[in-house]
Formats: structure tokens, sequence, C-alpha cells
């Protein structure tokens, strides 16, 4: 809980859905629905002018579809980067790992509990990403062509390797197999807050925003092999 409301943007195309995320937020005593959006551009200006904590985003949005407003609100030379919350039906669409990459601080599927989606959004609300074990095997198994690396992504895997101790580069290593925390901690025989600490210096030794940038550039560059997730 926070003392100041978790200011929520509802970017979904379908009504009933918009209905059902706004009735689940603002059931919270630490959360505010101070918006929702139809169409991606809507999202986008509504974004800019609402200045939400968190952007609950679908993908499929008309007009201008999620992973572009993504990317204009979260992504790369972006000054204020907005937090994304991406929902999506993962099984059907193919753009979720764009998504990541465009900027989006997590992800949840769409048949998700109201549990799953209220701690979500607190979650990427309090700075952590969201990238849920299960999620992240499915989206590496989903995505492994893509994810495959090119002769010219070495250069780069010899700077991660170049950057990053033993130890952390074995905390990446999991952390691109999909595991959580406390996975981690009982795979290396170490405490969880070890676990934090580690993900913290890899992020701030790769420039890195979050845990999902990790996974996603572990995995562009080569360290871990796709078909292994």
């Amino acid at each position: 809980m926070t003392s100041t409301p978790i200011r929520v943007l509802i970017c979904e195309d379908h009504e009933l859905v918009r209905t059902g995320y706004t009735t689940i937020f603002s059931a919270q005593p630490d959360m505010e629905v101070v918006g929702d959006a139809a169409d991606g551009r809507a999202a986008l200006e509504a974004a800019r002018r609402l200045l939400p904590d968190v952007v609950v985003m679908d993908i499929r949005m008309p007009v201008l579809d999620g992973i572009e407003v993504t990317r204009r609100l979260a992504g790369p030379g972006v000054a204020a980067p907005v937090k994304v919350l991406v929902v999506t039906t993962f099984n059907v669409d193919e753009y979720a790992y764009e998504a990541l990459r465009a900027g989006a601080s997590g992800f949840l599927l769409k048949d998700a509990r109201p549990k799953e989606l209220v701690d979500g959004v607190r979650t990427i609300a309090r700075g952590d990403s969201l990238l849920a074990p299960a999620v992240t095997r499915a989206l590496i198994g989903h995505f492994a062509e893509r994810l495959r690396p090119t002769d010219s992504a070495r250069p780069a895997l010899q700077e991660v390797v170049r950057a990053l101790t033993q130890r952390e580069l074995e905390v990446l290593e999991q952390l691109a197999e999909g595991l959580s925390n406390s996975e981690i901690a009982a795979r290396l025989s170490i405490s969880i807050e070890t676990v934090k600490t580690y993900v913290s210096r890899i992020l701030t030794k790769l420039d890195l925003r979050d845990r999902v940038q990790a996974v996603v550039l572990a995995y562009r560059v080569g360290l871990v092999a796709a078909d292994q997730g």
C-alpha cells in the first residue's frame, strides 16, 4: 500500500474489458483509475496529458497499435518514460516480444486472475519489472527463431561478458531462463537479497532499465540459447 494512490490509465479497445479493469482497479484502496482509451492515438494523448503511474496496455489497438504507443511512451530515447504493463492474449498475439523491446515494463496474459493483475500494477508502480517465469518460458519458446543471435550480436556478447563478473553472468542466465528471485537463490545457494543485489548490479553495468530488458538482451546476444527455454 502507498499513501498516494497509484494512478492507472487503461488502454483497451473492448468496452467490456475496459469496464472490468476499471471495476477491479477502482476497488483497490491504493489505486485510482485516472482515465481510459479505446484506441492507440487516444491512449498516447491520455498518457501524456494525465501522467499516470502505470499504463495498462492492450497490444492490438486500433488507429495506433499498442507496440507503437509503448515505444513512444517508454522506448529508447524517451526523456521521461512511462511504466507500461502489457496485458495480452499471448497465444494468439505475435507482437508480445516486440512490446517488451519497445519498453514495456512487463506483461500478463488476459486470463490472469484479478489479484495477479492488481499485483502486477503494484509491482510496476514501485519500479520493478513484471516478467512471470511461466510467461518468460512461453515467450522464449514462441519466439525461439526470432531470438537466435546473429553474427553481428557476437561483439555485444563479448561486451556483456567483460562487463559482468562470473556470478553476475550466472544470475543473468537464470533470469533469461525465466527463474524468479527465489528460484535463482535456491539454485545458486544464495539469499534472495543477494540475488536482488546481483540483479541491480547487472542492470547498472549494462545500462538496462529492468529485468525485462535484461532477459531480452541475454537472448539477443546469445548468452542463453533460445531453444533451451
